[in-house]
């Protein structure tokens, strides 16, 4: 029986497969996995997979070189999660053969439209999926979400707060200095629920900590829920449902401060949204101050009310003083009118009198004593 070589047959398959794909490139739609980045080279080595009801039914090495690294990095960029296991993208690929480590695909490019739009529908799906699952209690009118968490009102003044964030991060250091060292010398008191935020698990963490806060049985006056600094590129804990469910239904109004300006996740749609800690804590600064400035506004009120109706009481009484003094017997007197007394009693009507009497007339320093001769 004639033999020939291993390479022999591996390089009449390279020619085959050079000849049939050699300069042609393909636009393909696949599952990655096995994702092993090596940022210092520039490299990304994966396995492209598809399935079928869950079970793989073909599968294929990829390589990202320094020409598909630059799309792997432009993915993590515009879709702000990491180029990593599970994802479903689209991708331009080359067919490789070597007779040493067999038959791969080079990925020259990534469709990064189709991985946005893939990551909205599914944020759509799970917002969907909110509404028809609350009875009608979150209501989306235009783009705006109203959950009975943000229909919760919120106490004059913050004091107690429950804050939901990772240990010795940008984001608690953030929340704290701004908060704690404000302006205005407000003292506020807050409990530090720590866990991780950020991973693929994350989100089972946080939903922890809102049920460690509901069993303190503390009457906390607000949550904030902060993260910030590190890395931008993963958000998905604050896309999941369970987590924003339990956001939107909450008994204690929740502050979110994500630490990211450009994106809204899933749970700042449920919640109260103000982009970073530092303007979480900013808010809940400014929300004290309008308090205290509408409790002056009113003191001011009031003490220019009570001062206006003193002086017009005052005037009030120089009025009557001066009523007084015009209805005073002897000033009327002066002026040329007459007071008549019968038996040392003033005489208001002419009925009182009768002829025989005698009645006393006062006019301006002088009595007469007269007897009534006739009542006419």
């Amino acid at each position: 029986m004639q033999s020939i070589n291993l390479s022999q047959l591996l390089y009449k398959i390279d020619e085959t497969l050079q000849s049939q794909f050699g300069y042609q490139t393909f636009w393909i739609k696949a599952e990655i996995t096995d994702v092993k980045k090596y940022e210092s080279k520039r490299w990304c080595f994966l396995k492209l997979i598809e399935k079928k009801d869950e079970q793989i039914i073909a599968e294929m090495k990829a390589t990202a070189w320094s020409q598909g690294y630059v799309f792997v990095e432009q993915f993590e960029r515009l879709t702000q999660q990491p180029f990593t296991n599970g994802l479903q993208i689209v991708c331009k690929v080359k067919v490789k053969y070597s007779i040493k480590y067999g038959l791969s695909f080079d990925v020259l490019e990534i469709d990064n439209s189709f991985a946005l739009g893939q990551i909205e529908l599914q944020k759509q799906a799970t917002l969907k999926r909110l509404v028809d699952d609350s009875n009608g209690q979150i209501i989306k009118d235009d783009e705006q979400y109203f959950t009975p968490n943000k229909r919760l009102k919120l106490p004059f003044v913050i004091q107690k707060i429950a804050l939901i964030t990772a240990q010795n991060s940008d984001g608690q250091r953030d929340f704290k200095n701004e908060l704690l060292n404000n302006n205005y010398g407000y003292a506020f008191q807050v409990d530090e629920y720590l866990c991780q935020i950020q991973g693929d698990n994350a989100h089972e963490n946080i939903i922890k900590q809102f049920e460690q806060i509901f069993a303190s049985n503390i009457q906390y006056d607000c949550v904030a829920m902060v993260r910030g600094g590190g890395s931008e590129t993963d958000f998905k804990p604050f896309e999941q449902y369970e987590l924003a469910k339990l956001v939107a239904f909450y008994h204690i109004p929740v502050f979110t401060g994500i630490g990211h300006d450009r994106n809204t996740s899933i749970v700042d749609l449920m919640a109260r949204q103000l982009k970073t800690p530092t303007k979480v804590a900013a808010h809940i600064v400014d929300h004290n101050f309008m308090f205290e400035n509408n409790l002056l506004y009113q003191f001011n009120q009031i003490e220019q009310t009570i001062a206006l109706k003193i002086d017009r009481a005052k005037q009030n009484l120089v009025n009557l003083k001066r009523l007084l003094q015009s209805l005073d017997p002897e000033n009327v007197l002066k002026k040329g009118y007459a007071l008549v007394k019968l038996n040392n009693k003033i005489v208001s009507n002419a009925n009182q009198l009768k002829a025989g009497d005698e009645v006393e007339t006062y006019i301006k320093d002088t009595k007469v004593v007269s007897v009534v001769s006739d009542v006419q």
